[in-house]
């Protein structure tokens, strides 16, 4: 008895309760839910791709036209994300921070990409900027050229990821009381020590998370960009364009090795984000 009663014991002391009532059941559902549709699929992914064995797999990974569809991916993602910032952060800014007739209107906008089809989205961006289009016909005369170009590609992604960096933003410019900005003032800070010194290291974590979901958007983004990039090889040419060509000629191992390269190279810029982030946080005090 008095064995059971201490073992009892340790039990209870090991099984301390909580405040919300199912913690085992809900973490067993979450582990099992994000298992059938993230974890397992990309295993799967991994594993057939190391079939393929180490020279196959190099050969297949360094193959010219695999890099070119790699470079303009990543490159244009990157740009687009670094755009978005800029014009997200200043976006947000505005729609936090003043009154404006038709300002629930803009606000709405944002979200537009979420809800249009990406292929509608392309559709329109084509019409806009191709050599005859409204904007594109504008350019053609200065020898700018936007549709069928790595710059169209960049365009649609600047589109799809923007409400990624307003969202992200938005709810923490909400959170800095003025009195930071009129302090700063007071003490004799312009505008721009105000913006760079005061406001901005605290939506430093914002601002990289926003990035690293714009990016994260952009570099799988494949309805939007196939209108607009001209699908040339070694040119205009995506990665998620190439594994689909490459499944429709039934070369699995090439299409599973891209699919592999893009998800390697995108887990480490993330990871590296995510140390920026935490970087930030402990550098300026925030989130702790």
């Amino acid at each position: 008895m008095h064995g059971r009663s201490n073992k009892a014991g340790l039990f209870s002391s090991w099984r301390k309760p909580t405040i919300l009532p199912g913690f085992g059941l809900t973490l067993g559902f979450s582990v099992a839910y994000l298992s059938l549709l993230i974890l397992i699929p990309l295993m799967v992914l991994m594993l057939h791709a190391a079939s393929v064995g180490p020279a196959r797999f190099w050969q297949l990974a360094s193959d010219a036209r695999m890099v070119s569809a790699l470079q303009v991916s990543f490159v244009s993602a990157v740009i687009a994300a670094l755009i978005n910032v800029v014009f997200g952060v200043i976006l947000a800014w505005v729609l936090v921070r003043y009154r404006f007739a038709g300002r629930r209107i803009v606000d709405a906008m944002v979200d537009l990409p979420f809800a249009l089809p990406t292929a509608v989205a392309g559709i329109a961006l084509t019409a806009l900027y191709a050599p005859r289009g409204w904007i594109g016909a504008w350019l053609m005369p200065l020898d700018i050229r936007i549709a069928f170009t790595q710059a169209g590609i960049v365009v649609a992604l600047v589109f799809i990821g923007l409400p990624f960096v307003v969202r992200t933003v938005q709810p923490v410019i909400e959170e800095i009381s003025r009195e930071h900005e009129e302090v700063a003032a007071t003490l004799g800070a312009n505008r721009f020590q105000t913006i760079f010194q005061v406001l901005l290291p605290g939506l430093q974590p914002a601002i990289l998370t926003g990035f690293a979901l714009a990016f994260a958007r952009a570099v799988g983004e494949y309805g939007s960009v196939i209108f607009i990039a001209g699908n040339r090889p070694y040119s205009t040419e995506i990665a998620p364009l190439l594994i689909f060509i490459k499944l429709e000629e039934f070369d699995y191992s090439a299409a599973t090795v891209l699919a592999t390269v893009m998800l390697l190279i995108s887990f480490v810029m993330l990871l590296v984000v995510n140390l920026l982030q935490t970087w930030s946080r402990r550098r300026y005090g925030y989130g702790r």
